[in-house]
């Protein structure tokens, strides 16, 4: 039943914060800062209790040997690709892992997540990305897993650097629907340039719940901000992994964010949890 494996991510009210740990799937050298040892990473984070951690199979099973019935439910990485080096490698991919949607099963996920990448001049790996969300699809149709798209539009990277977001709205908006109609059942979308505009995007899933990736690492009080506007314009939480890991205090970030998420509580009282 996906709706039982959903209700693990958004639990009663509605909302959810997963922290992504899924950083060295990447084989990028600059993503493992914080994350060196997986172990400690994932118990201090699992420690403050978000509703759910992303990992990749390799490292899922960390999370879920964590006795006891309160861990952070696993969102499950099923893709792999090389699109954040600069400069960019000769030859780009997008793929996803072997029996994607079983592997999911047999690690007890609440869902899985698959990427929807749109880079500027590179449609082969968006083409490529459209192959492997319809590949999950049915798959997790059948056997009642939850579907989790990840509509990415991303910068240059010889002008930014890999892993950095296009904030342009109108770009955001057509890859988001394009999620929505290839069958997502949660949207793990792009922040935009201006927070005032978000309810654009909400608007757009229609009705499918949409959770916001929190890009590069920013201070505290501007990622607490931006939180809380975009939980204002309808978002239903929140995909964070370097605001988190890359933080002084992953563990009072944690809290404070999902003090932010679920209970509405001020960016100054959040900001607090965090020292």
């Amino acid at each position: 039943m996906k709706s039982a494996r959903m209700n693990r991510l958004f639990g009663t009210s509605g909302h959810c914060f997963d922290v992504a740990i899924d950083h060295g799937m990447f084989n990028e050298r600059s993503f493992l800062g914080g994350i060196e040892d997986m172990h400690s990473a994932i118990a201090t984070v699992a420690a403050a209790a978000p509703d759910a951690i992303q990992l990749p199979p390799g490292t899922a099973p960390i999370l879920q040997a964590i006795p006891g019935k309160d861990r952070p439910a696993l969102v499950l990485r099923t893709d792999i690709a090389n699109v954040y080096g600069n400069p960019l490698p000769r030859t780009l991919f997008s793929e996803v892992i072997a029996d994607p949607v079983e592997q999911g099963v047999a690690l007890d996920a609440a869902c899985v997540v698959v990427n929807l990448l749109m880079l500027p001049g590179q449609p082969e790996v968006h083409q490529a990305c459209i192959q492997n969300i319809n590949r999950l699809k049915r798959a997790c149709d059948l056997t009642g897993m939850p579907l989790m798209v990840e509509p990415l539009v991303m910068q240059d990277n010889a002008k930014a650097g890999g892993y950095m977001v296009d904030g342009d709205i109108d770009k955001i908006l057509p890859l988001v629907r394009q999620a929505v109609e290839l069958g997502a059942d949660i949207i793990k979308a792009d922040p935009c340039d201006n927070v005032d505009e978000y309810h654009r995007v909400i608007e757009i899933s229609q009705n499918i719940p949409v959770l916001v990736r929190g890009g590069g690492k920013v201070s505290d009080e501007e990622i607490l901000t931006r939180t809380e506007g975009l939980m204002k314009q309808g978002a239903k939480g929140i995909v964070y992994g370097r605001n988190v890991i890359h933080h002084a205090n992953p563990a009072g970030m944690t809290r404070a964010l999902m003090a932010v998420v679920h209970d509405g509580v001020s960016v100054a009282d959040a900001l607090a949890m965090t020292a």
